[in-house]
């Protein structure tokens, strides 16, 4: 069973305020579950957030060409 996470919890792992996971919620950006009026998220959820929105760094290859002067 994957663990539910609060809102504040989701904030302070992802290093934002309350007020970010409470967007991505309403705005069905990621995986939420509704325990009667509470919201939970499910700790899957964020890692997968997390991977979905992680930016791999570009590497650039050097040619074996140099210019002569």
């Amino acid at each position: 069973m994957d663990r539910l996470l609060t809102v504040d919890q989701v904030a302070e792992l992802l290093g934002t305020t309350v007020r970010f996971p409470r967007r991505l919620i309403e705005e069905r950006r990621i995986t939420f579950v509704k325990v009667g009026r509470h919201v939970r998220i499910p700790e899957s959820a964020v890692a997968a957030f997390i991977d979905s929105n992680t930016i791999e760094p570009v590497t650039v290859r050097r040619s074996g060409l140099r210019r002569v002067a």
